[in-house]
Protein backbone atom coordinates (compact mmCIF):
# COMPACT_ATOMS: atom_id res chain seq x y z
CA UNK A 1 0.00 0.00 0.00
CA UNK A 2 2.95 2.67 0.76
CA UNK A 3 4.79 1.49 -2.68
CA UNK A 4 1.31 2.49 -4.61
CA UNK A 5 0.94 5.99 -2.57
CA UNK A 6 4.56 6.94 -3.21
CA UNK A 7 4.09 5.17 -7.16
CA UNK A 8 0.86 7.37 -7.25
CA UNK A 9 2.42 10.71 -5.63
CA UNK A 10 5.29 10.51 -8.15
CA UNK A 11 2.93 10.27 -11.30
CA UNK A 12 0.99 13.41 -9.62
CA UNK A 13 3.79 15.41 -9.30
CA UNK A 14 4.87 14.47 -13.27
CA UNK A 15 1.67 15.06 -14.51
CA UNK A 16 1.56 18.66 -12.70
CA UNK A 17 5.18 19.31 -14.19
CA UNK A 18 3.99 18.24 -18.16
CA UNK A 19 1.44 21.13 -17.41
CA UNK A 20 3.81 23.86 -16.89
CA UNK A 21 4.79 24.19 -20.45
CA UNK A 22 6.19 27.88 -21.62
CA UNK A 23 6.50 28.11 -25.75
CA UNK A 24 8.61 31.04 -26.94
CA UNK A 25 9.06 32.58 -30.33
CA UNK A 26 11.91 34.69 -30.83
CA UNK A 27 12.24 36.70 -33.87
CA UNK A 28 15.87 37.28 -34.78
CA UNK A 29 18.13 39.03 -37.29
CA UNK A 30 20.25 37.05 -39.03
CA UNK A 31 23.13 36.15 -36.98
CA UNK A 32 21.74 36.19 -34.07
CA UNK A 33 22.05 33.82 -31.31
CA UNK A 34 19.71 31.77 -29.19
CA UNK A 35 21.17 29.35 -26.60
CA UNK A 36 17.85 27.51 -25.01
CA UNK A 37 20.55 26.18 -22.36
CA UNK A 38 21.92 29.72 -21.58
CA UNK A 39 18.65 31.51 -21.74
CA UNK A 40 20.66 33.77 -23.66
CA UNK A 41 20.14 35.84 -26.80
CA UNK A 42 23.08 37.39 -28.94
CA UNK A 43 22.38 40.41 -30.92
CA UNK A 44 24.20 40.30 -34.34
CA UNK A 45 23.00 43.38 -36.90
CA UNK A 46 23.11 41.05 -39.55
CA UNK A 47 20.90 40.51 -42.65
CA UNK A 48 17.34 38.81 -43.06
CA UNK A 49 15.08 37.72 -40.26
CA UNK A 50 14.67 34.51 -38.93
CA UNK A 51 13.12 32.85 -35.40
CA UNK A 52 13.86 30.34 -33.25
CA UNK A 53 11.56 28.56 -31.01
CA UNK A 54 12.76 27.54 -27.67
CA UNK A 55 10.24 26.00 -24.75
CA UNK A 56 10.57 25.78 -20.74
CA UNK A 57 8.91 23.11 -18.50
CA UNK A 58 8.91 24.66 -15.35
CA UNK A 59 6.57 26.42 -12.91
CA UNK A 60 9.31 29.06 -12.38
CA UNK A 61 10.06 32.65 -13.84
CA UNK A 62 12.07 31.99 -16.87
CA UNK A 63 14.44 35.45 -17.35
CA UNK A 64 16.16 35.57 -20.75
CA UNK A 65 18.87 38.21 -21.26
CA UNK A 66 18.98 39.63 -24.54
CA UNK A 67 22.88 40.95 -25.53
CA UNK A 68 23.63 43.69 -27.42
CA UNK A 69 20.93 46.36 -29.15
CA UNK A 70 22.73 48.87 -27.17
CA UNK A 71 22.01 47.95 -24.10
CA UNK A 72 21.78 44.32 -22.35
CA UNK A 73 17.73 43.68 -21.50
CA UNK A 74 15.75 40.95 -19.70
CA UNK A 75 12.99 39.75 -20.98
CA UNK A 76 10.35 37.46 -18.03
CA UNK A 77 8.23 34.47 -19.16
CA UNK A 78 6.33 34.00 -15.96
CA UNK A 79 3.41 32.20 -17.04
CA UNK A 80 2.31 29.07 -18.93
CA UNK A 81 1.50 29.92 -22.52
CA UNK A 82 2.88 31.23 -25.65
CA UNK A 83 5.08 34.08 -26.32
CA UNK A 84 6.70 36.47 -28.89
CA UNK A 85 10.10 37.62 -27.92
CA UNK A 86 11.53 41.08 -30.11
CA UNK A 87 14.82 40.30 -30.43
CA UNK A 88 15.11 42.72 -33.36
CA UNK A 89 16.01 46.68 -33.53
CA UNK A 90 12.38 46.95 -35.36
CA UNK A 91 8.84 46.84 -33.23
CA UNK A 92 6.93 43.86 -34.50
CA UNK A 93 3.05 44.00 -34.52
CA UNK A 94 0.58 41.07 -34.92
CA UNK A 95 -2.82 40.28 -34.14
CA UNK A 96 -5.25 37.10 -34.43
CA UNK A 97 -6.55 36.26 -38.03
CA UNK A 98 -9.03 34.98 -39.29
CA UNK A 99 -7.23 32.30 -41.66
CA UNK A 100 -9.70 30.90 -45.02
CA UNK A 101 -9.19 28.72 -48.13
CA UNK A 102 -7.60 31.18 -50.48
CA UNK A 103 -10.22 30.38 -52.70
CA UNK A 104 -12.75 32.03 -50.65
CA UNK A 105 -11.21 34.92 -49.42
CA UNK A 106 -12.23 38.37 -51.43
CA UNK A 107 -10.65 39.06 -54.42
CA UNK A 108 -12.07 43.18 -54.66
CA UNK A 109 -12.48 45.64 -51.89
CA UNK A 110 -14.33 49.25 -52.28
CA UNK A 111 -12.74 52.33 -51.31
CA UNK A 112 -14.31 52.64 -48.42
CA UNK A 113 -12.81 49.39 -46.73
CA UNK A 114 -9.54 50.60 -47.73
CA UNK A 115 -9.77 53.96 -45.90
CA UNK A 116 -10.84 52.02 -43.11
CA UNK A 117 -7.79 49.44 -43.40
CA UNK A 118 -5.01 52.36 -44.02
CA UNK A 119 -6.85 54.35 -40.65
CA UNK A 120 -6.54 50.63 -38.96
CA UNK A 121 -2.97 49.95 -39.92
CA UNK A 122 -1.95 53.64 -39.26
CA UNK A 123 -3.63 53.05 -35.50
CA UNK A 124 -1.55 50.07 -35.20
CA UNK A 125 1.83 51.45 -35.92
CA UNK A 126 1.32 54.64 -33.39
CA UNK A 127 0.13 51.06 -30.44
CA UNK A 128 -3.31 52.61 -30.64
CA UNK A 129 -6.09 50.39 -29.95
CA UNK A 130 -3.78 47.52 -29.00
CA UNK A 131 -4.97 45.66 -25.74
CA UNK A 132 -4.70 41.48 -25.18
CA UNK A 133 -8.68 41.78 -25.37
CA UNK A 134 -8.37 43.16 -29.30
CA UNK A 135 -5.73 40.12 -29.50
CA UNK A 136 -3.38 42.34 -31.21
CA UNK A 137 0.34 43.40 -29.99
CA UNK A 138 3.05 45.99 -30.44
CA UNK A 139 6.08 44.20 -29.16
CA UNK A 140 9.39 46.77 -29.46
CA UNK A 141 12.75 45.67 -29.40
CA UNK A 142 13.58 43.20 -26.36
CA UNK A 143 11.03 42.80 -24.80
CA UNK A 144 8.08 39.85 -24.86
CA UNK A 145 4.30 39.59 -24.75
CA UNK A 146 2.31 36.65 -24.44
CA UNK A 147 -0.20 35.60 -27.59
CA UNK A 148 -2.14 32.95 -25.70
CA UNK A 149 -2.43 30.11 -23.29
CA UNK A 150 -2.43 27.60 -26.37
CA UNK A 151 1.36 26.50 -27.18
CA UNK A 152 -0.08 25.28 -30.53
CA UNK A 153 -1.82 28.23 -32.07
CA UNK A 154 -0.06 29.27 -35.39
CA UNK A 155 2.51 31.95 -35.35
CA UNK A 156 3.30 33.54 -38.80
CA UNK A 157 6.44 35.47 -38.69
CA UNK A 158 7.16 39.26 -40.57
CA UNK A 159 8.27 38.83 -44.29
CA UNK A 160 6.21 34.98 -44.34
CA UNK A 161 3.84 34.73 -47.24
CA UNK A 162 1.55 32.37 -45.54
CA UNK A 163 -2.25 33.00 -46.43
CA UNK A 164 -4.26 30.02 -45.19
CA UNK A 165 -3.88 27.05 -42.55
CA UNK A 166 -5.77 24.33 -42.66
CA UNK A 167 -8.73 23.35 -40.38
CA UNK A 168 -8.04 20.00 -38.41
CA UNK A 169 -11.70 18.75 -38.77
CA UNK A 170 -14.21 21.68 -37.57
CA UNK A 171 -11.90 23.22 -35.34
CA UNK A 172 -10.86 26.64 -36.58
CA UNK A 173 -7.07 27.01 -36.06
CA UNK A 174 -5.88 29.81 -33.78
CA UNK A 175 -3.76 31.79 -36.08
CA UNK A 176 -1.46 35.24 -35.30
CA UNK A 177 0.20 36.86 -37.93
CA UNK A 178 3.45 39.47 -36.78
CA UNK A 179 4.88 42.02 -39.31
CA UNK A 180 7.58 44.35 -38.94
CA UNK A 181 6.52 48.08 -38.45
CA UNK A 182 8.71 48.40 -41.76
CA UNK A 183 5.98 46.03 -43.45
CA UNK A 184 3.48 47.58 -42.17
CA UNK A 185 3.91 51.08 -43.06
CA UNK A 186 4.79 49.77 -47.04
CA UNK A 187 1.96 48.44 -46.81
CA UNK A 188 0.27 51.76 -46.15
CA UNK A 189 2.23 53.29 -49.04
CA UNK A 190 0.44 50.49 -51.10
CA UNK A 191 -2.94 51.02 -49.66
CA UNK A 192 -2.64 54.89 -50.20
CA UNK A 193 -1.84 54.14 -53.96
CA UNK A 194 -4.86 52.66 -54.61
CA UNK A 195 -6.87 55.53 -52.98
CA UNK A 196 -5.44 57.93 -55.42
CA UNK A 197 -7.94 56.98 -58.41
CA UNK A 198 -10.96 57.30 -56.59
CA UNK A 199 -13.55 59.88 -58.30
CA UNK A 200 -14.04 62.98 -56.52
Amino acid sequence: MKKCAIYCSAMLLLAACSENHKKVIVYIKGGTTVDEASKTITFVNGSGSDEKVISYNTADKVDLQIKGLDKDATVSIDQNGLYVVNAKADTLIGSYQKYSDPRLTKSMTTQEQLKKDIDSLQQLTEGKKISAANRNFFVLPKTTVKISDNIDAFVVGPFHRMTSVEKEGDKVPEVYRFYSIQEIRETIGKLTALTKGEKK
